[in-house]
């Protein structure tokens, strides 16, 4: 191979075939469709992934069993005191926020758990969902203040329009 020979074959801009525009394209009449068929036509669905040609589709003949709890399941952070006293300084604040920008919460979530891994050297005021009863012992023995994040109110019913008796 040599430099005259580099580029011979390689087409960069490869233009769109161009069917039916007549018999002197190479792609006229059927436009490379063959005749008939369920593919010649232009409206032709190809079938969906799940399609398995007219037989009863797995997902139908599986039968469903269980419950998942994934629909209200809350998904947090979890993060350790160790992993809190070698990522901040002396007398700072931890809330989901700042653990976002050190990087011990990444990815969404619903809140923050904070467990007791680890020794913790500082006073920290510590902002989060929950703490474990090793966590909150560890803070409070070096000085530090935690601040339980309350969850979301469950909503009001309404108590003008009476449940149906029973």
């Amino acid at each position: 191979m040599d430099l005259s020979t580099v580029h011979n074959g390689v087409h960069k801009l490869q233009r769109k075939k161009r069917v039916g525009r007549g018999p002197g394209s190479g792609h006229g009449k059927t436009s490379s469709r063959g005749s008939k068929g369920q593919w010649a036509s232009a409206g032709a669905k190809k079938p969906a992934v799940m399609f398995e040609g007219g037989q009863m589709q797995l997902f139908r003949r599986i039968p469903k069993r269980g419950f998942s709890n994934a629909t209200w399941a809350r998904t947090f952070h979890v993060v350790n005191v160790g992993d809190l006293d070698a990522a901040f300084n002396e007398g700072e604040t931890v809330d989901q926020e700042t653990l976002r920008k050190v990087g011990l919460a990444k990815g969404p979530a619903d809140g923050v758990r904070i467990l007791g891994t680890g020794e913790l050297t500082k006073k920290l005021t510590i902002k989060a969902d929950h703490f474990s009863k090793s966590a909150a012992a560890k803070i409070t023995a070096k000085g530090g203040t935690m601040e339980v994040i309350p969850p979301p109110k469950k909503p009001v019913r309404n108590k003008m329009k009476p449940r149906p008796a029973k």
